[in-house]
């Protein structure tokens, strides 16, 4: 009866993770470029009282044998690289990558971060920034009096500076892409950091190499499902009270032994 306690006790702790990490998505089903998350979960060891193929007699072996499970824990919490949906914005700064890769920019401690967040702003010294005035790598700077902001699918940003007629190339935004986009640690603001287990960053040219191209006025929204996010975690609400139940099952079976006892 204690085992059934102890167990009970692991899946409650498992429904608390998971019902944080559908809290999470659901807090930022807003967030631009966000990636929502998924909890896994594995079985505990169990406890063999009779192997299986274990001899019942002479003659005959057991074809299950009795193994009795000792709960559940987190495996992992994965995040899902699905493409988002686009919003149009018409903001010539904003930017969307349509397909595998990640914006580049520089941390204040010179380490690269990556994010799929596109809206871009500029700085007092005109270099395209994110919302928290990190700069893209490699950096991008606006002329002053620039006009007609214009970014290829390619990447290359071009805008017709002051006195001339055409356009004229004032940058090239380039893309990473991982291995392993899953295993990339977050940073929160939107932002990635390279791991051991993602891979070294793969950098190139927009739209070569496998990498997504890139969209001009739009913006990725968020990839969680607010239908999806709250059938989970009605889901693990109701798992999460059916394991409260067994515990509270296994205590009044300890109270009637108890009473027996005395």
């Amino acid at each position: 009866m204690i085992r059934a306690l102890y167990t009970a006790a692991t899946g409650m702790q498992a429904q608390q993770l998971n019902i944080d990490v559908i809290a999470n998505n659901l807090a930022n089903v807003n967030t631009a470029g966000f990636k929502k998350s998924r909890a896994d979960f594995q079985d505990l060891l169990y406890q063999t009282i009779r192997a299986p193929g274990s001899p019942t007699t002479n003659n005959t072996q057991s074809p299950t044998g009795i193994q009795v499970g000792l709960g559940a824990r987190p495996a992992a919490v994965q995040r899902i690289n699905v493409q988002g949906d686009y919003t149009q914005t018409g903001n010539a700064l904003d930017m969307a990558v349509e397909g595998t890769g990640f914006f580049q920019v520089t941390l204040p401690d010179g380490t690269t971060a990556f994010t799929r967040a596109g809206a871009f702003k500029l700085d007092n010294q005109s270099r395209m920034v994110t919302s928290e005035g990190i700069p893209l790598e490699p950096a991008i700077s606006i002329p002053s009096g620039a006009e007609d902001i214009t970014v290829g699918s390619d990447g290359v940003v071009s805008a017709i500076l002051p006195g001339q007629s055409t356009g004229s190339q004032v940058g090239q935004i380039q893309t990473a892409r991982f291995a392993n986009p899953a295993g990339l640690r977050a940073l929160g603001k939107n932002l990635l950091q390279e791991t051991e287990t993602s891979g070294a960053p793969q950098v190139g040219t927009p739209g070569q190499e496998n990498r997504g191209t890139l969209l001009q006025g739009f913006l990725e929204n968020s990839n969680v499902s607010v239908v999806e996010e709250l059938v989970a975690l009605i889901t693990g609400q109701r798992a999460y009270e059916v394991t409260s139940k067994a515990i509270q099952t296994a205590d009044e079976m300890l109270r009637a032994t108890n009473a027996i006892v005395s």
